[in-house]
């Protein structure tokens, strides 16, 4: 086998996943119509490859196949080859995944269609090797096999395409709507009750997905039924995730997911989304149980984000690499050799006694540095050590060992800036700065908002999805518009700038006017400006990540409080009723989608904050109100004089909430009605511990 090194067309892309493949010798085109052009012409069929810059599995196939010259002969010669980078293209492989599904009954990247010119699909798996193996068709075979059926008799797969589609046009066509009841709430709560680990936490068996937004839903949940239980799932399982190889103990941050039942041996690459969601998820964590070392975890995470995940200009890049010289998980590893050449022999001992360092390895020969065994703080309790000396000693260890892994080849990093994921850690990094008191956190939210306003919006200002390289393309698509509404109204609250506010208003309009679908209530994933596909989808499942539409409702609800805007409210509620149908399927997998249905029972709060800027009780009430933990609350700032107008001139209804006999006062709200003001700080605590 040979490679060449010619650039194929890929090699004019920005995606970096395109230009992994721009060397290839498959004659690669990107998603256009020159490409469908082309198969038409030659009556040739699509060859579909998905995939994205930081996947381990992509990265295989194109050693074996992409590269592979006889591959590529076959390719070039019976197919029309076509590279897409999901995370660019989220619509395009939300089309091809159901396809990829619905044929074979799982999904997965690579994703690998065939596709008739007319982008109809009739053939979908996920990896092939390049020859059959243990009873798994190869590449090659496949294709082969392919080619001779259409050669022969296209018209068949032509038919089956249509049969394919049309079920997936009825499937997408039927909705499902519907009302729920407060017992969908515990039904949710009992099915994840029944999938939870209690020796290892999290839900489910290997592997284990964080899926953070589950346990935002049973901290909640927790709080609004006195459900102890639910929330010593999520503190059991917040502790085991940082604990296990899942995080990375010297650098910070946490990897995808975990591959063993413990959290231990993680799929390596580093997801910002990930990472955002997780420390929101410790952050309400901290706030729900006053546990510190929940908020020492959110505090690391962003110390790996902002040195490792941030641009020069504020915006945050997307992922981080499992491999790096070809292997997963190479980077983060350790061989006891290699932690005794960066540490002092008294040390050395130490650290690989609390970090499961040993020299036959408990991964591969090699070591994930881990605290299952037990915390700094539990092994010097059973050593009867110090444990602030303890601690204080194995951050120096850690940061000589950091220093020593920063000389090695890193994996690669994914650098394009992603408006949706921006968005999510623009609202982690904003309830980080009210939570944890660290205004840093808020400047550095604001930056990225900042840059998403310059770079990634039309003069017109319509939102786009990506910037990479000076070029900023794709219309947005309804999880960029929610998640960046999340991170901005967070950020209001951060900051009580009401320029934040401003916008999030705009973008409100601008996502009923592009996605709103005004038949069946809620909204479609892609704008109606946007590149029509052959089908339009609404998403309402909350994977990895959860849904636009759940994350949606979650945020306008908090939008409609705090504008006081019955209408809207409405809104929330056909957007909740359009989906009920499909979520009684399965509730745990919705569970930001439950996050709102749990709003909707209990009523979601307003609490309005007046007083002048420098009145000292104004800013002990404002802290009071961040450092508690109140799911589903909008918190408004009101400043007397002038410096409030900008706020009243978005929201007229604040000016009569002032405050009293020229003190601060604080106004809580409930559907739209006010208590009497609060004018003291201990009567504030007291009415939001009830």
């Amino acid at each position: 086998m040979t490679i060449s090194k010619k650039a194929n067309r890929l090699a004019n892309e920005k995606s970096p996943y395109l230009l992994q493949h721009a060397h290839n010798p498959v004659d690669w085109f990107p998603w256009s119509e020159d490409a469908f052009a082309k198969a038409k012409q030659e009556n040739k069929p699509v060859f579909l490859s998905v995939g994205y810059s930081t996947c381990h599995w992509c990265h295989v196939m194109e050693r074996e196949s992409f590269e592979n010259d006889e591959v590529a002969a076959l390719l070039n010669k019976h197919y029309i080859a076509i590279k897409v980078d999901r995370e660019e293209r989220p619509d395009i492989d939300n089309l091809y995944m159901a396809v990829c599904q619905a044929m074979t009954g799982h999904g997965g990247w690579p994703l690998t269609v065939l596709l008739t010119p007319e982008k109809k699909p009739f053939y979908a798996g996920t990896y092939f090797p390049r020859r059959s193996i243990l009873g798994r068709i190869g590449l090659m075979d496949m294709l082969e096999q392919i080619q001779a059926r259409w050669d022969k008799n296209p018209g068949e797969m032509l038919a089956f395409s249509d049969e394919l589609m049309a079920e997936l046009e009825k499937r997408s066509r039927s909705s499902r709507p519907g009302s729920l009841d407060e017992d969908i709430l515990h039904q949710t709560f009992q099915q994840f009750h029944s999938l939870y680990d209690p020796e290892f936490g999290g839900f489910g068996d290997a592997p284990k997905f964080p899926s953070p937004h589950n346990l935002s839903f049973l901290l909640a949940y927790s709080r609004q039924y006195r459900k102890i239980e639910a929330e010593a799932m999520v503190r059991t399982t917040l502790d085991a995730m940082h604990r296990g190889g899942l995080y990375d103990h010297i650098g910070f941050g946490f990897a995808r997911y975990s591959t063993d039942e413990r959290w231990l041996v993680p799929h390596f690459e580093k997801m910002l989304y990930d990472n955002a969601l997780l420390a929101i998820a410790y952050l309400d964590g901290y706030q729900a149980s006053g546990e510190q070392r929940f908020a020492d975890v959110a505090e690391q995470v962003f110390a790996y984000v902002l040195r490792d995940m941030t641009s020069p200009e504020g915006a945050f890049y997307s992922a981080e690499d499992a491999d790096s010289e070809g292997e997963e998980g190479k980077f983060y590893l350790f061989t006891r050799d290699e932690v005794a050449e960066a540490l002092e022999l008294d040390d050395l001992h130490t650290f690989c006694h609390v970090y499961d360092i040993t020299p036959e390895g408990n991964f591969e020969g090699s070591n994930i540095p881990n605290l299952i065994q037990g915390t700094p703080e539990e092994i010097a309790q059973l050593k009867g050590l110090n444990p602030l000396g303890l601690r204080t000693r194995l951050e120096e260890c850690r940061e000589r060992l950091f220093q020593y892994r920063e000389q090695r080849i890193h994996p690669h990093k994914d650098d394009k800036v992603l408006t949706a994921w921006n968005g999510l850690m623009i609202a982690a990094l904003a309830r980080g700065a009210k939570v944890l008191k660290q205004h840093t956190y808020a400047q550095a939210a604001a930056r990225a908002a900042n840059f998403i306003r310059e770079r990634l919006r039309r003069e017109d200002g319509r939102l786009l999805a990506r910037y990479r390289d000076g070029e900023s393309a794709y219309e947005a698509y309804i999880d960029d518009y929610a998640f960046l509404l999340w991170g901005l109204l967070e950020l209001y609250e951060a900051t009580s700038r009401a320029e934040y506010l401003q916008e999030a208003m705009d973008l409100k309009n601008q996502m009923f006017h592009l996605f709103w679908d005004e038949e069946q209530g809620g909204f479609r994933f892609s704008g109606h400006d946007a590149e029509q596909l052959l089908l339009s989808s609404k998403e309402i499942y909350d994977g990895a990540l959860p849904s636009g539409n759940s994350v949606a409702a979650l945020q306008l609800q908090k939008l409609a409080a705090i504008t006081q805007d019955a209408e809207l409210q409405g809104k929330v509620q056909q957007l909740l009723e359009a989906f009920a149908g499909q979520v009684k399927r399965y509730p745990a997998g919705h569970a930001m989608y439950m996050q709102a249905v749990l709003n909707a029972y209990s009523g979601g709060r307003e609490i309005v904050l007046s007083g002048a800027a420098d009145d000292p009780l104004l800013h002990e009430m404002i802290a009071e109100v961040q450092s508690q933990y109140l799911p589903g609350t909008a918190v408004l700032v009101h400043f007397a004089g002038e410096e409030g107008q900008p706020l009243r001139s978005l929201l007229p209804h604040v000016a009569g909430m002032k405050p009293v006999n020229g003190q601060a006062a604080a106004y809580i709200c409930r559907h739209f009605a006010c208590e009497a003001p609060l004018t003291s700080s201990e009567a504030l605590r007291e009415q939001l511990a009830k």
